[in-house]
């Protein structure tokens, strides 16, 4: 027990040491609004050919909320998200119409009056962390890809990347639950599923912070599951973490079953979960990353990212 606690605090990554260590050093405070406004991450990922989900709208005061109405109930599915919303916060997935209501991925159906009063609190920022006036943008839903959403309760996966000095250093599959309603937050209630960065199956899962190993809302098994694609997911989030100009970032990659890898949004604070549901502490992966000559091209720096990961190292929680 005592060499375990040994190898945890050896090899993992605290909050303290990830802000002094990784954010004040690599990530430079003129660029947080890439990744903190989501309408200033588009811009920057499509300047460098980076896909991203399509953007329908755009609503930036209360009084242009009444004429989203048409353009929503005219899509039928799409996401309603605050520009400079975190945490999941203020999002809304939208999978339908039905008696002229909008159905939410839980299957509970929303008026337009709902989402009015939803949009109106979006605006007036009360999703954004700091309070100020936002935007609502309105977004094409993604259809997942046939492989993931077996694994997805109403709502769709997405894959956190990690990238240092843009390298990708560790993953994790994040799944919606019941509980989450369609979003793959953690903190919501969604479900955190370890990824070997070397051949992109998936490995050991928490929610809540707990061990588990099958899906709670259906009964499936989550390790050994092959991230559909996994080259072109760290290619884009390789490409989207030097997009951005962060040192130590967290790309949210989606894969569409027709457009393939999308980034869903940049974080320029990454939570440290991630750890935990790898069972393996960043620190000896940042270090490594740290210390080498970092290649020029896309393709050697995921294939570096894959040579460290597979290189012989404890796992946190054996």
């Amino acid at each position: 027990m005592i060499a375990r606690l040994r190898r945890i605090r050896r090899e993992c990554l605290g909050i303290n040491r990830r802000n002094h260590d990784l954010l004040f050093r690599w990530n430079p405070r003129t660029r947080y609004h890439v990744a903190d406004d989501k309408r200033a991450t588009k811009a920057v990922l499509a300047a460098a050919g980076v896909p991203t989900p399509l953007l329908h709208a755009v609503c930036e005061a209360s009084w242009e909320i009444a004429g989203l109405r048409p353009r929503l109930e005219a899509l039928g599915r799409f996401v309603l998200k605050p520009a400079r919303g975190a945490g999941g916060s203020g999002i809304v997935v939208v999978t339908g119409r039905a008696d002229g209501a909008f159905v939410k991925a839980s299957g509970d159906r929303l008026s337009w009056r709902d989402r009015a009063i939803h949009a109106a609190d979006v605006v007036a920022g009360a999703h954004s962390p700091t309070g100020l006036d936002d935007a609502a943008l309105v977004e094409a839903l993604v259809v997942c890809e046939p492989g993931l959403a077996t694994l997805a309760y109403r709502g769709v996966p997405d894959v956190r990347v990690l990238v240092f000095r843009g390298v990708p250093v560790l993953a994790m599959l994040r799944l919606p639950t019941s509980r989450s309603d369609g979003r793959a937050n953690l903190h919501l209630g969604g479900i955190g599923v370890g990824v070997d960065l070397a051949d992109g199956r998936t490995t050991t899962a928490i929610a809540d912070g707990r061990p588990i190993r099958r899906h709670p809302d259906l009964d499936l098994p989550l390790a050994d599951v092959a991230v559909p694609g996994w080259d072109d997911v760290l290619a884009v989030a390789t490409r989207a973490g030097a997009a951005a100009g962060l040192g130590f970032v967290g790309v949210d990659v989606v894969v569409d079953a027709a457009r393939g890898p999308l980034v869903l949004e940049l974080n320029a604070r990454p939570g440290l979960a991630i750890q935990i549901a790898n069972r393996r502490g960043l620190r000896p992966a940042l270090a490594a990353v740290a210390a080498a000559t970092i290649p020029d091209d896309v393709a050697g720096r995921v294939a570096l990212g894959r040579r460290l990961a597979a290189a012989p190292t404890s796992r946190t929680g054996s």
